[in-house]
């Protein structure tokens, strides 16, 4: 079994960025390596300690659902083996956890969608009988599933701010302004693009959630994100409804009126909670059986959903 692998070193592609998560490098013009570490923020703030097993989870989640939801939006994925663009020796940095993708104009939106009540949407309710703007029907619970699912777009943080909700008309004007150059001579705008972010990933996550519910799992919420190429066709990017983009609960404890255990980082959030720490960097230690449950909680999460045993690195 591999070591954790909390900052990738690939030296023989240029680094562009090290996100909170993922580190990006430039294969050439048309495309990028990204390299999932194991690396895990809690309160956007990045951790000293990595999580086994974390990095190789999310890549093998986000490639399950590229491959099951291709037929809804096209994707960034090239299909083009990692271990191929890097050097003989960097070659275990990125078995397992690292794809090789499209260069894509990504939007300078989240596109999120929620199916149940819960985290902000919920505290949202309670103070406006909405969420972000949306009406919704009197008398609903914490974790009360919706009449259908919503979109509800957030701007995109930089490593250690948060996001922030936006209306639907906000992101068109963003998406407006952020793609105009590119989209030039393509006939093609801004705000009909939003649209077809929103539309697409409304599509992607009742598809998903239908899917997920057949191994016992609920996809309460998730994040979108997505790019264009140069003649202005949508695609997904990033990740896709992972334990770290999305809400999974288990389907057999779920309950209206409580929050559900999820297969996520909650294990680690909860821990952090009993300290005496205030959620700036640096961030605490974890010890070494918080990280272990939390990773074996992330491993859960994949079985569950594909029916297959992780492969062993």
């Amino acid at each position: 079994m591999s070591q954790p692998l909390f900052e990738s070193s690939i030296k023989s592609l240029p680094l562009l960025s090290r996100g909170k998560v993922r580190d990006i490098y430039a294969v050439d013009a048309d495309k990028l390596l990204i390299v999932t570490t194991d690396r895990l923020s809690a309160f956007d703030v990045i951790l000293p300690d990595p999580i086994p097993r974390k990095g190789q989870v999310l890549t093998a989640v986000a490639d399950f659902w590229f491959q099951k939801l291709a037929h809804i939006i096209p994707n960034q994925l090239t299909g083009i083996a990692p271990e191929s663009v890097v050097a003989p020796d960097e070659v275990e940095q990125v078995r397992g956890r690292a794809v090789v993708v499209k260069r894509l104009k990504p939007l300078p939106i989240e596109a999120v969608v929620r199916g149940y009540l819960i985290g902000s949407g919920w505290k949202d309710y309670q103070a406006t009988g909405t969420v972000c703007g949306i009406p919704l029907p009197a008398g609903l619970k914490m974790a009360s599933r919706l009449p259908s699912p919503i979109f509800t777009p957030a701007t995109k943080a930089e490593v250690g701010d948060h996001d922030e909700n936006i209306s639907f008309e906000q992101a068109q004007a963003n998406c407006t302004a952020a793609l105009a150059a590119d989209l030039e001579g393509t006939g093609k705008n801004g705000a009909d693009i939003c649209a077809q972010a929103r539309d697409a990933a409304l599509a992607l996550y009742q598809t998903a959630a239908d899917y997920a519910l057949t191994r016992g799992i609920i996809i309460a919420d998730t994040k979108f994100e997505f790019g264009i190429d140069k003649t202005g066709t949508l695609h997904l990017i990033d990740e896709a409804l992972t334990p770290d983009s999305s809400r999974f609960w288990p389907a057999d404890s779920y309950a209206e009126g409580i929050s559900p255990p999820s297969y996520d980082k909650q294990f680690v959030r909860d821990y952090l909670e009993t300290l005496d720490w205030n959620k700036k960097a640096p961030g605490p230690r974890l010890p070494a059986d918080v990280a272990e449950k939390t990773g074996a909680k992330y491993v859960e999460a994949y079985e569950r959903l594909t029916g297959q045993p992780l492969p062993r690195l």
